[in-house]
């Protein structure tokens, strides 16, 4: 029983090397925008109202309402649309506890007369018993703690991210996903949340910190983010190590 778990063990090890040395000598893949909810935004935004409802084309007036104009808002406000993200932490925080707790207790009990009760007792008790000291209880107990977390942030990037859904009280959820690859390593940022549109400023941009439900994602796939990472057998004797 214990040599066929190895044996699977072992497969599966090597199925998962296998997978990895079919990378050898290449640059990580991009990741595929098709089936992702950009993508069907992109495909599924509607057509404009004038030309959806069958109105005249407003083209030759000078001072047209659409957002092609010179006074046009161009501000995202329905599926597809598409708006920067501006990402800027700078986030820093120190914090420091120390607990501290002591207790003592001490009990006793006896009962040295009561009728004559107990002294006809002890003729029946072991040497040394007695119900004059019936019990003695002491006990004690200490408990001392420290913790100490400090943390330090900074992110500045922008990416740009499509608005794939609008819920019904006028709200935008968005999605952006950026990739740059450079040499063998890809570096991806991901970015989605809710957003409204009255936050969004009049050049199409919005914060990080007016983002509700904000995940964001900065992290990297290639050679250097591989060798940064313990092996696999190391990851494993860790979870199964217990010391």
């Amino acid at each position: 029983m214990q040599t066929s778990s190895l044996c699977l063990i072992a497969i599966a090890l090597i199925l998962t090397g296998c997978g990895k040395l079919g990378q050898v000598g290449r640059a990580p893949g991009f990741t595929p925008l098709e089936g992702t909810g950009q993508h069907y935004a992109m495909y599924s935004a509607p057509l404009p109202e004038d030309v959806a409802a069958g109105t005249p084309s407003d083209d030759s007036s000078l001072w047209s309402a659409g957002t092609a104009s010179l006074f046009g808002d161009r501000r995202a406000a329905g599926r597809g649309d598409i708006l920067t993200v501006v990402i800027e932490i700078d986030d820093s925080a120190q914090i420091s506890n120390t607990t501290g707790r002591s207790r003592e207790g001490s009990q006793s009990s006896g009962l040295p007369e009561l009728f004559g009760i107990p002294q006809r007792v002890d003729e029946s008790l072991p040497d040394g018993a007695s119900l004059a000291n019936a019990y003695e209880a002491q006990s004690a107990s200490d408990f001392k703690g420290t913790g100490n977390v400090a943390r330090k942030e900074q992110l500045t990037l922008r990416i740009a991210a499509t608005v794939v859904e609008e819920l019904p009280n006028g709200v935008l959820r968005i999605e952006g996903q950026q990739e740059v690859r450079v040499n063998n390593e890809l570096r991806e940022l991901l970015v989605t949340g809710f957003v409204r549109p009255i936050d969004i400023s009049r050049d199409n941009v919005i914060t990080y910190d007016k983002i509700a439900g904000a995940r964001i994602s900065y992290g990297g796939r290639g050679q250097i983010s591989d060798v940064q990472q313990p092996t696999y057998g190391q990851q494993v004797g860790d979870i199964l190590m217990p010391f």
